[in-house]
């Protein structure tokens, strides 16, 4: 959950400006470090294993705000560290 957005899943106990539903995405070929920020340099979370389910929730520019599910973890992945879509 972010202060300006969070998944709709959360919308009974927590306020926030809007909320959204994810898309469903897969983690890539390579595993991924979520950021606490939207910059190479920031902090790391969790590792996301390859080909690992995720749900999307806000693209800005080149990262995603991504989440394993409502209650996270979620972080920012660069959009090159997700699968591509189905039909791309």
């Amino acid at each position: 959950m972010r202060g300006d957005l969070a998944h709709i899943a959360l919308a009974g106990r927590y306020l926030a400006a809007h909320y959204v539903i994810p898309r469903q995405r897969n983690i890539g070929a390579d595993a991924a470090v979520l950021k606490l920020t939207m910059r190479d340099d920031a902090e790391a979370g969790a590792t996301l294993t390859a080909g690992e389910p995720v749900e999307l929730l806000d693209i800005a520019g080149d990262w995603a705000w991504i989440a394993r599910g409502p209650e996270g973890p979620s972080g920012y992945v660069r959009l090159g560290a997700l699968a591509p879509e189905n039909g791309a």
